[in-house]
């Protein structure tokens, strides 16, 4: 298996909740807050600011993804189906939430290990310290920010529109000048 420090953003490819491989690749050009998420937690109400940033900004460009995580007080039981069937039917969420995973310790999923790498927490704390803890990866698939569970989704509303309103460094714009698209 290749080292998750090799990898690119791009390159991951977790299971949705069918366990069918969701290809990251798709979301090039996307600004992607991804969130570890449970169904009984103090925090799972943030599932309805979530779903409202998604709502808001789904047409710039962000794309909210949720992954059931189990291994904080057992706060996301079931299977992914009952993870996702609850955040929608409960919070009318709409963003895409994904398999369950684990974030931490030897069975934790790639993509995780490549963004805590990438985005250490406070002390270059490489672990996830709750459930609800929040990654923000620019239009280029980097990890630009990183959010305790305590932060809401409601207070992230500035930093998602500085993300949203630069361009892709694939993009054919140039940041100081004029567009010359039509």
């Amino acid at each position: 298996m290749s080292s998750a420090t090799n990898l690119d953003f791009y390159s991951y490819k977790p299971l949705d909740k069918k366990g069918e491989e969701y290809d990251l690749s798709q979301l090039q050009g996307k600004v992607v807050l991804i969130v570890n998420v449970a169904s009984k937690c103090g925090f799972t109400p943030q599932y309805e600011g979530l779903e409202k940033l998604y709502a808001k900004y789904q047409d710039r460009g962000l794309v909210v993804l949720g992954f059931p995580c189990n291994q904080f007080g057992s706060q996301a039981p079931g299977t992914s189906e009952e993870q996702v069937s609850f955040c929608t039917l409960t919070y009318g969420v709409k963003f895409p939430v994904l398999g369950k995973i684990e974030v931490n310790g030897d069975k934790a999923h790639p993509l995780y290990e490549w963004l805590k790498k990438e985005k250490p927490g406070l002390l270059g704390m490489k672990r996830i310290k709750w459930n609800f803890e929040k990654f923000l990866i620019s239009r280029d698939g980097k990890v630009v920010d990183r959010w305790a569970s305590t932060t809401t989704p409601a207070s992230l509303t500035s930093r998602i529109e500085e993300e949203l309103n630069k361009p892709s460094s694939s993009s054919s714009e140039t940041p100081a000048g004029p567009s010359n698209t039509a």
